[in-house]
């Protein structure tokens, strides 16, 4: 009977920590000058930030995916991975980057010391920002519903509507993923792994 106790509640705790968001940051809500991420001319821009080593962004990858495939030629993407000072671009380009590399439309770049997240705010592995083609941002938050699972959301279906111009009911969403650590020096990814 304490066995069953036992696992009750490591399961309600599991449970309640899947659904735990992260801090999602305040992005600028027009795009900044001084960042190194490109825009393409006529397009919105989706600008993702992952810990290379979060296993929880392995849901971000599989629904950007997803979104991507909708959204092919209207939306300009680039995946920033963050490599905290101190470590080389060998710890950043895991099995993540190789999936976000080989998603369709998405460019990938290493973002040094959270240079350009600290730029956009985003302090959560998962943060996704889209800017319109005039550089106004029209979304931020994260694309899965609860941390490390992939399936509809709320954020990928806002960002979808509003890349295809149609009425999107939510501008923000709650993001599911590690600190990114570049406020805090964080050099491991440690909110997600025991």
């Amino acid at each position: 009977m304490i066995w069953l106790l036992v696992v009750l509640t490591g399961s309600l705790l599991m449970a309640q920590y899947s659904q735990t968001a992260g801090i999602a940051g305040i992005p600028p809500e027009q795009w900044p000058e001084t960042s190194r991420v490109r825009r393409e001319p006529g397009l919105s821009k989706l600008v993702v930030f992952l810990h290379p080593h979060c296993p929880c962004s392995r849901a971000t990858l599989s629904e950007l995916e997803r979104l991507m495939a909708h959204c092919q030629g209207l939306i300009s993407t680039q995946v920033w991975f963050i490599q905290p000072e101190g470590r080389d671009e060998a710890w950043v380009k895991t099995d993540l980057w190789s999936g976000a590399a080989a998603i369709p439309g998405v460019q990938v770049a290493v973002d040094h010391a959270g240079a350009e997240a600290r730029r956009f705010q985003a302090a959560t592995s998962g943060q996704t920002l889209l800017y319109d083609a005039a550089g106004r941002l029209v979304f931020h938050g994260g694309i899965t519903l609860t941390r490390g699972h992939a399936g509809d959301n709320p954020g990928r279906d806002a960002i979808e509507c509003l890349v295809k111009q149609k009425t999107s009911l939510s501008t923000s969403t709650p993001v599911f993923g590690c600190a990114l650590g570049w406020n805090n020096k964080l050099k491991e990814c440690t909110l997600c792994q025991p």
